[in-house]
């Protein structure tokens, strides 16, 4: 095995490589050959390193702790130079990544990246490990928490620990993930199917596909030991075809993990046999929805299915069916491998363990958080979020997605919690934080949210398909100054009927965001209607609706 005194890491990720990394990373191993020190600094492609703006690259520099960005080609002979040849830190462009404790004025520094305040359990490898090598992830402890299930642990011990953990689903319900194992194990059959739904179509939210480009061996781990738990014998990733990068290393992964015997008949020696394999989606958001997503499976059309029954007796070609999102999986590896009473004591009661959230919008810094439950929605604003660009007001916060829950300012003290969020109608949803600053007309936004629910309806059931239609159709009116006052109260009675009769969450949440806008920034709509007025100046007033 090579050593070498210097690891230069390239964030890799679907939106580093679209801002260059691949030249980044081209020009780094170029001008270190040209310097002579190739047999001492080694360049390893990675994750997400934290920055999430357009057109920035960050490279990261062990054991030296330092990220580097904005990386350009043109900027790398600059580091080379003075780096890695004469030691010295550019601090333009120097970000540091220690886990300290910061003061209030650090803390509100861009130059900080604030990783006292998150608590990294999922994220832990990403950033710092090669994901399409497994050797780096079992390096990192990687598939510790497999070998103990399988070697020292029953099927029902794994359960227990999961339901001690008391962790819940992360795909947007948050139905405790131990029950589920529960309910699927004792269904007989000698097939029996594990899926994790990587359809990641929430707009805003990209949290599962950090952890599936950074680090895919993690829930490929945690889908594993949720087969040893209940049974399993085969296992589907289903995941959306535009996440080209994402499927490309879990496919990597999974190549590795057959090699290795982690994945195929009798794993690590064992008697249990476990098959893996991908399912890309045509991109409906529909199927999100767990039984939307076993019929396109089956190669039916993308619609949800009665329940009951329900997966865990009936799923996939109506046999016994496990279904948990990637953030879900992803956790089992580090419950199994420290117990369910250490994850229990992270986070808060009814809430256990930590959080990913995409963090996006009108805000200093975007990019995947991982904060423990009980964390304010403010203090991630301001100090993992760095506050409101430009100095703006803060107008409102998005959060869980655009079927989620609309929070004002005087909400944002409330902690990221199951029960504490329930109190203001509000969920961690799907895991998303839209910032919305003053420059934002709350028309606006509701009717993009609208025209994606109008888009995406499956048209299965009257009250979605008609209903998001003339949500549509109204809020177009509001917006072109057309609306009328009695307006509102169609748009209220709509949105009660979809959350009332509508077939499946899809329809049940879609009016979520429109009707908590309507209570609390009612003048706004009123403006619209009155006064042909849009505060924020971004409706265009001047449209008139053709006869």
């Amino acid at each position: 095995m090579k050593f070498y005194r210097m690891h230069v890491l390239v964030a890799e990720d679907t939106r580093s490589i679209m801002a260059g990394a691949k030249r980044v990373e081209e020009a780094l191993v170029e001008e270190i050959r040209l310097a002579g020190l190739e047999d001492e600094i080694r360049v390893v492609p990675t994750g997400s390193l934290g920055f999430s703006d357009k057109d920035q690259v960050a490279i990261a520099i062990y054991p030296d702790n330092i990220i580097y960005c904005p990386v350009l080609v043109s900027t790398v002979p600059e580091i080379v130079e003075e780096h890695f040849l004469k030691g010295r830190i550019i601090k333009a462009l120097a970000h540091p990544m220690e886990q300290k404790e910061v003061t209030m004025e650090e803390r509100t520094s861009e130059n900080q990246m604030n990783l006292d305040i998150q608590k990294r359990i999922l994220l832990e490898n990403v950033g710092k490990i090669d994901p399409e090598n497994i050797q780096e992830y079992i390096a990192a402890d990687g598939y510790v928490a497999l070998e103990k299930a399988l070697f020292s642990l029953t099927p029902e011990k794994v359960i227990d620990e999961v339901k001690k953990s008391e962790l819940r689903g992360r795909g947007g319900a948050g139905f405790p993930t131990g029950l589920k194992w529960q309910f699927t194990r004792p269904n007989p059959g000698p097939v029996k199917y594990v899926i994790c739904n990587a359809d990641e179509g929430e707009p805003g939210t990209f949290k599962d596909r950090e952890i599936m480009e950074g680090d895919p061996h993690k829930m490929i781990e945690g889908m594993i030991l949720a087969a040893y738990a209940v049974g399993g014998t085969h296992g589907y990733i289903y995941i959306r075809g535009e996440y080209a990068l994402s499927i490309q290393r879990l496919q990597k992964a999974i190549d590795a993990c057959y090699e290795y015997g982690l994945l195929g008949k009798n794993i690590l020696g064992t008697d249990f046999s476990f098959e893996l394999c991908i399912h890309s989606g045509a991109g409906a958001y529909i199927c999100g929805e767990e039984t939307a997503l076993i019929n396109s499976i089956e190669g039916k059309r993308g619609e949800p299915r009665k329940k009951p029954p329900y997966p865990p007796s009936q799923g996939l070609w109506q046999k016994p069916t496990l279904v948990n999102n990637v953030e879900t999986f992803a956790n089992i590896p580090a419950i199994i491998s420290n117990g369910g009473e250490w994850y229990q004591s992270i986070g808060v009661e009814g809430s256990r363990g930590t959080k990913l959230f995409s963090l996006m919008g009108d805000i200093n810094w975007k990019g995947t958080i991982e904060i423990p439950f009980g964390t304010s929605v403010g203090d991630i604003i301001d100090n993992i979020g760095h506050g409101v660009r430009y100095d703006r007001k803060l107008k409102g916060v998005i959060l869980g997605g655009s079927s989620g829950s609309l929070l004002v300012p005087e909400e944002l003290n409330t902690p990221v919690d199951f029960h504490s969020l329930a109190h203001i109608e509000a969920g961690p949803g799907s895991g998303s934080i839209v910032v919305m600053d003053e420059t934002r007309c709350i028309v606006d936004i509701c009717l993009n949210i609208a025209e994606f629910f109008r888009h995406e309806s499956c048209g299965k059931c009257t009250p979605c398909r008609e209903g998001t239609a003339q949500i549509c159709h109204l809020l177009e009116m509001i917006a072109s100054g057309n609306g009328l006052p009695e307006d509102i109260d169609h748009l209220e009675k709509i949105s009660q009927t979809m959350m009332d009769a509508s077939f499946c969450p899809l329809g049940q949440t879609a009016p979520s965001v429109l009707r908590q806008a309507l209570k609390k920034y009612r003048q706004e709509f009123l403006d619209h209607i009155h006064n042909s007025n849009c505060p924020a100046g971004v409706c265009n007033m001047n449209f008139t609706e053709e006869v």
